[in-house]
């Protein structure tokens, strides 16, 4: 059985062959896709190159740019059709997410369906962000708890692993109309009422160094409205 390393990317030439690099440095029988959506700076180009190198890439192009929620769907689409999955982990292309704690997330399977990098377990945290940024994400995680009961502590946190068996049993249609980083909410949200077993260990999150953050005020609002969708 496989496990399977998903990274949507948009505009991250810059970060993607050094990320690519670190992944197989650790972990050099595991699978990657990267799903582009036809970032402008060349990302899908510089990804074919690596795959040269590292045969275990592969790249999913889309035509244009939908969202972090569609690029997923459209992945997790993919690794369902295959038989020798065991489990997709949700990272993203700016190193915010360290390929180094991904070892012990997939250890951590043996016990549990999902496994979260949290910031907010013992032990975890952020590097580089703005005061307002945290204050952001500290009111973020404790409203979405609020409303939904969901026993998360970082339930906007993108660094995921999940046991192919327990996506099977969410219905994609449900999260599909999520685009930005509410698609994590409603991933997360779906796969608890499921029966899912949820652990959360720590990471540190870092502040991207290369490239833009795609977080926006429209995403904000999505985020504000999608927990009391789910009621």
């Amino acid at each position: 059985m496989q496990d399977i390393i998903i990274i949507p990317t948009f505009n991250e030439r810059k970060n993607i062959p050094e990320l690519i690099k670190e992944i197989f440095s650790i972990l050099p029988s595991i699978r990657g896709l990267v799903v582009d959506d036809n970032s402008p700076d060349g990302t899908a180009e510089e990804v074919s190159i690596l795959q040269k190198r590292f045969p275990n890439v592969s790249l999913l192009w889309r035509a244009k740019k939908e969202g972090l929620g569609p690029a997923y769907i459209a992945a997790f689409e993919k690794a369902l059709e295959e038989k020798n999955i065991r489990s997709i982990i949700m990272m993203d292309a700016d190193f915010s997410h360290h390929p180094k704690y991904i070892p012990d997330m997939l250890n951590a399977l043996r016990s549990h369906d999902v496994i979260i990098g949290s910031r907010y377990a013992r032990g975890g945290g952020t590097e580089g962000w703005e005061w307002y940024r945290r204050l952001l994400s500290w009111c973020g995680n404790w409203y979405f708890r609020f409303i939904t009961r969901a026993p998360i502590r970082d339930c906007t946190g993108g660094f995921n692993c999940i046991r192919l068996e327990a996506l099977r049993r969410v219905d994609l249609k449900k999260i599909s109309a999520f685009k930005g980083y509410a698609f994590i909410f409603a991933l997360k949200f779906y796969l608890w009422k499921s029966g899912s077993s949820f652990l959360e260990i720590p990471i540190v999150f870092k502040n991207r160094t290369q490239g833009k953050s795609k977080i926006s005020n429209r995403i904000i609002q999505e985020g504000i409205m999608t927990p009391w969708r789910f009621l």
